[in-house]
């Protein structure tokens, strides 16, 4: 099985591909008994047309997305603005009204598309509005403006806070996390921008291991002299420079303890490889990360995960994106992830 975007020459999102021309090109799919010369020859023609493919971010220009809502990467001082304008304008509405409302991004189900021209999942346009003065909204509106104050505070001072920190500023208004952290989502479709935009991060889950040097935040860092079990993925991916490597190809795993064997018998050294995991579902930094590298050092991805549904979900998230992160599917999905591994064909 390969899973792969499909190339479009579609006006609009949504609609159906236009047949385009054929080009020549490697046929990329890994048989299912494949040897390991094999997959390494189509990993290497892989990588020739990756080299002269050009970024997924000048595809998706091409195409005028109408109707989808998409985050950008923003710095901190455009981020900051785009609170402050939003503040002021409650304040106006407030000396209006003596009451305010907030038009946000509708997060549900049914406004989440799966867009087959880019092989993955969007948020559509519709918005809800959420009133401090309606008894079913007050709390949820308290919790956004407290939130957007507290971001603003970060950006200000210029530092990260993990989303855990956020919910212990203010326990007794957010009660459970996951309050907090629906709001937070929130605040970023209101401003626009990605949630990493807002310094708001999880603590770090992935791992690497390999063939890559980088620098993080200045200092640098070669994951093949990090120890048997390689070096976390930070949360900070905008901290991340000066990437560098020999490697041919990107395995993506599944479980942690197929990374750890793969690791300690130090499998990149034979076939010069960078070996990621994001330990079951992942969180935002690795995916993060993995569309970094693979658009940086622009080689194929290979991906060992099971063959049941839980494993196909997981290899979906990397691919296509998720509903909880749908407005930020753009920079968090890495297209042309080849799967490895036995496969059950009907």
């Amino acid at each position: 099985m390969s899973l792969k975007r499909t190339s479009t020459d579609s006006p609009a999102a949504g609609k159906k591909a236009k047949s385009a021309k054929p080009k020549a090109k490697v046929d990329s799919t890994i048989p299912l008994k494949a040897t390991v010369n094999e997959v390494l020859a189509i990993v290497r023609a892989e990588k020739k047309l990756l080299k002269e493919k050009p970024d997924d971010d000048a595809a998706e220009t091409a195409l005028q997305l109408v109707g989808v809502t998409e985050a950008e990467d923003l710095e901190p001082e455009e981020v900051s603005k785009r609170l402050e304008s939003l503040v002021t304008n409650i304040v106006m509405q407030i000396m209006r009204s003596n009451s305010f409302e907030l038009n946000i991004p509708n997060r549900g189900a049914s406004n989440q598309k799966y867009l087959e021209d880019l092989d993955r999942i969007v948020l559509g346009d519709k918005m809800s509005k959420r009133q401090f003065l309606n008894t079913s909204h007050v709390r949820k509106t308290a919790i956004t403006t407290r939130v957007v104050e507290l971001v603003h505070e970060v950006l200000s001072k210029g530092i990260h806070i993990t989303k855990r920190d956020l919910f212990y500023t203010d326990v007794k208004l957010f009660k459970d996390q996951g309050e907090s952290d629906a709001v937070l989502d929130d605040v970023a479709c209101m401003a626009g921008c990605t949630r990493t935009s807002l310094h708001v991060i999880a603590s770090d889950k992935g791992l690497v291991v390999g063939r890559i040097q980088y620098r993080e935040a200045g200092d640098l860092i070669d994951c093949t002299k990090m120890g048997i079990a390689g070096k976390a993925i930070p949360p900070y991916i905008d901290r991340i420079t000066d990437i560098k490597s020999d490697a041919e190809f990107i395995i993506l795993v599944e479980k942690e303890a197929v990374y750890l064997r793969l690791a300690e018998d130090r499998f990149y050294q034979k076939y010069p490889c960078i070996v990621i995991t994001g330990k079951g579902q992942p969180d935002v930094a690795t995916r993060l990360f993995l569309r970094k590298i693979r658009d940086e050092l622009k080689i194929p991805v290979l991906a060992l995960v099971d063959s049941d549904p839980y494993g196909l979900k997981i290899l979906s998230v990397y691919c296509s994106g998720s509903k909880q992160m749908s407005y930020d599917s753009n920079h968090l999905t890495t297209a042309d992830i080849k799967w490895l591994g036995v496969r059950i064909m009907c």
